[in-house]
């Protein structure tokens, strides 16, 4: 037809440009969407937005981030920081601190009492929803929603493919990895197995390396994609402050503005600063371990854990001091390479096809036990020694990682604008669960080599000193002093860096998500998280840190799960509006181009109507019967006569 040559019309060059701007919710008034299917409230793009002049940027000075911070809604007081946040949260913190330096027997008591009632109570709660953290991260990046960008729809990455690996390897890396890295798979294969395990010390081995992999691979990085993926959303989608009441605003609404975002904010910072103490109470035992096994001291007590963390906070408050650039960037560089340094050294210097080996085969038992472990709540084994090994293992991972998960999460969200939903959850799941699953198959499987193919001397009349593991492996090792001494100072490095992160987004929370919040704010976080560590260390040692973590986390995880809800909301509705958007586009060029057909080519029009008049009926009810049909015929053979 003639008009297949025709140029575009300007409806047609409207629609396409639409079509490809549509989705920007802070320049473009999309139509508002109600879901109705839902029976919720109307909830549109426009609902949340937030106009261009309200958005902070880079090159915004303290007091215009301070402005644009109240034009949306957050309440900054003197000084610069947020009273309804930053004075709750200080108090309680400030006074589980002294209360447990003060009266430790009576703290470590109430502690122990709490934990024990979670573990018993609700231990089903924390597997479940981990389980169901894990599902639903894999389900979203699936989905269609996955091609949604974490910013503008043009919006490039702000970081390269691999630099952004090396900063998720970053956050994934930390204390625990060091500290648990020999000792937990060890644990599992000879002193404390988990109840209910059955077979050969070939077959406890390998139940003990995938039961590490639980604890360290899918299950917590699903927890900070749940947290990480809201607030990238909220930060970089809506240009929302980085804080964690705004992941919720879907839901809500302006009620985060409130005392209900006050209190996500407060349980956010009892998350992180707990977080970070129990970091701090597992580093300095290891480095009193290792301190001892080079013969540095006689002997480990509670003074010189107390030592090591007034030396090591006071450490981390010159980093913060010091500013971010000058502090913490080239310590993360020295961390990450020191670890990188060790794991290389220990995979080449020891047994190195067995720990590639024990990498592969532990992969596949841990794929074979996947579900199985990641709903085991020990229904059917009886008896305190189940209930201890929970409360000892999973159940205080799930809430560490729970109680941390506020840190991290902002961590991840800030270095992810950019990325479409599908690749910031392949990022952060497969990414640092490959690094620890890496870790743990080289550093766990050195101490399962020399104890059950080596010297046997790992566990001693029946005990096994975790802190003190990796020392011992290194020690047999070629070149095991200096080794050691890089573990000593890689533990250090990893909680002054913690300190000092963990310190800046606390400080940020508490400042109504202001990026440059102030200095001397920081400097109290920090002295505060050490001053925690050591009330909890006096208040009971490993398991009152324990159990802080898990106490601090059962709320959170409430807001975990209402993350959950909050973000499908708001991906369905711009889904909709998306859909919406493209269909009235595409409606608009259609109706555009065939009334310009119908225009320009009259005749031929008019001609397919005569030809669409001429068609056969075929409608049901138009089928007649045999006797119908015989008097039809015979009555048109009259009327032609």
């Amino acid at each position: 037809m003639a008009s297949s040559e025709r140029p575009p019309s300007p409806a047609e060059n409207s629609a396409t440009s639409s079509t490809e701007t549509l989705t920007d919710s802070r320049d473009d008034n999309l139509e508002n969407t109600t879901t109705e299917d839902s029976g919720s409230t109307t909830l549109s793009q426009d609902d949340l937005a937030v106009p261009q002049s309200a958005q902070i940027k880079a090159d915004d000075t303290d007091e215009q981030i301070t402005a644009k911070l109240r034009e949306q809604g957050v309440r900054i007081g003197k000084f610069g920081i947020a009273p309804r946040v930053f004075w709750p949260a200080l108090i309680v913190i400030l006074a589980v601190g002294i209360i447990g330096v003060a009266a430790p027997d009576f703290t470590g008591q109430v502690f122990q009492t709490t934990q024990n009632w979670i573990v018993s109570n609700l231990g089903w709660y924390y597997m479940l929803i981990i389980g169901g953290f894990v599902a639903f991260a894999i389900v979203l990046g699936f989905s269609r929603m996955g091609k949604i960008r974490l910013g503008r729809d043009d919006e490039k990455p702000e970081f390269g493919v691999l630099s952004w690996f090396a900063m998720l390897f970053a956050a994934g890396m930390g204390i625990g990895l060091v500290f648990y890295g020999v000792g937990e798979p060890l644990t599992y294969a000879t002193v404390g197995p988990k109840p209910g395990w059955e077979g050969s010390e070939a077959e406890i081995q390998g139940l003990a390396m995938a039961q590490t992999f639980i604890h360290w691979g899918l299950h917590p990085w699903a927890i900070y994609a749940v947290i990480g993926l809201a607030l990238a959303y909220a930060i970089h989608r809506r240009g929302r402050p980085v804080s964690i009441r705004w992941a919720l605003e879907p839901l809500f609404g302006d009620r985060v503005k409130g005392w209900i975002g006050d209190v996500i904010d407060v349980l956010a910072i009892f998350g992180t600063v707990f977080g970070v103490a129990t970091s701090l109470g597992l580093g300095v035992q290891q480095i009193s371990a290792g301190m001892a096994a080079m013969g540095i001291v006689d002997s480990v007590d509670n003074m010189l854990l107390v030592i090591l963390i007034v030396v090591i906070t006071f450490l981390a408050t010159l980093s913060v001091v010091s500013g971010l650039g000058a502090g913490i960037k080239w310590l993360s560089n020295i961390n990450l390479s020191m670890a990188g340094l060790l794991l290389i050294a220990v995979l080449l210097l020891g047994p190195t096809v067995f720990l590639l080996q024990n990498f592969v085969e532990s992969i596949g038992v841990y794929l074979a036990n996947l579900m199985q472990m990641t709903f085991d709540v020990g229904a059917y084994q009886r008896g305190e020694g189940a209930s201890s090994w929970f409360t000892s293992w999973t159940i205080f991972y799930w809430g560490w990682w729970i109680a941390w998960s506020p840190f991290v999460g902002v961590f991840i969200a800030r270095i992810s604008k950019g990325r479409t939903i599908r690749q910031f959850i392949a990022g952060v799941l497969l990414v640092p669960t490959i690094v620890g699953f890496l870790w743990f198959s080289i550093m766990g499987g050195s101490g399962l080599f020399r104890q059950f193919a080596g010297q046997g001397d790992l566990v001693v009349d029946g005990e096994l000193s975790v802190e003190a593991a990796l020392f011992q492996v290194l020690e047999g090792l070629p070149l095991g002093t200096i080794l050691s001494v890089v573990a000593i100072i890689l533990v250090a490095i990893f909680f002054i860096t913690s300190s000092d992160s963990g310190s800046l987004v606390v400080d940020m929370l508490a400042s109504g998500g202001h990026p440059n919040p102030p200095t001397w704010s920081r400097v109290l976080w920090a002295l505060l998280e050490g001053f925690l560590a050591v009330g909890l260390l006096l208040a009971g040692g490993l398991e009152a840190l324990q159990a802080g973590s898990l106490i601090t986390a059962l709320p959170f995880s409430v807001i975990l799960l209402l993350m959950c809800v909050s973000t499908v909301r708001a991906l369905a509705a711009e889904t909709i509006a998306r859909d919406r958007a493209l269909r009235a586009a595409e409606m608009n060029r259609l109706r555009d181009y065939v009334t310009g057909d119908i225009a320009e080519n009259l005749d031929e029009f008019q001609e397919l109507e005569s030809y669409v008049d001429r068609r056969i009926d075929y409608r049901i009810e138009r089928t007649r019967s045999g006797f119908a049909r015989s008097t039809a015929a015979r009555g048109q053979g009259k009327h032609a006569e």
